[in-house]
């Protein structure tokens, strides 16, 4: 790597607000704010919205598209489709 062009590259806490949850990584974002970890050092906290512990996908809350149900909604509605 050439020196002087890379973003440091350290250990982060990033904290998703929304699940109470927090995790000790390491990355090149930096923070203002810091937080006291479990073993006892400070690190640069960041705040996220969201995290594999809240995201809809992750937790089996998300919903997905029924398909076939949007397609005889759109049968009965316009009719099917006339063909040979």
């Amino acid at each position: 790597m050439r020196n002087g062009i890379h973003p440091p590259y350290g250990p982060v806490v990033f904290r998703d607000r929304a699940a109470n949850h927090a995790f000790l990584t390491r990355s090149t974002m930096s923070a203002d704010r810091t937080i006291v970890w479990e073993d006892g050092h400070p690190y640069p906290v960041v705040d996220v919205e969201i995290s594999d512990v809240s995201h809809p996908f992750h937790t089996g809350t998300a919903r997905v598209p029924d398909a076939a149900g949007r397609v005889g909604r759109f049968e009965r509605r316009y009719g099917k489709r006339g063909g040979a």
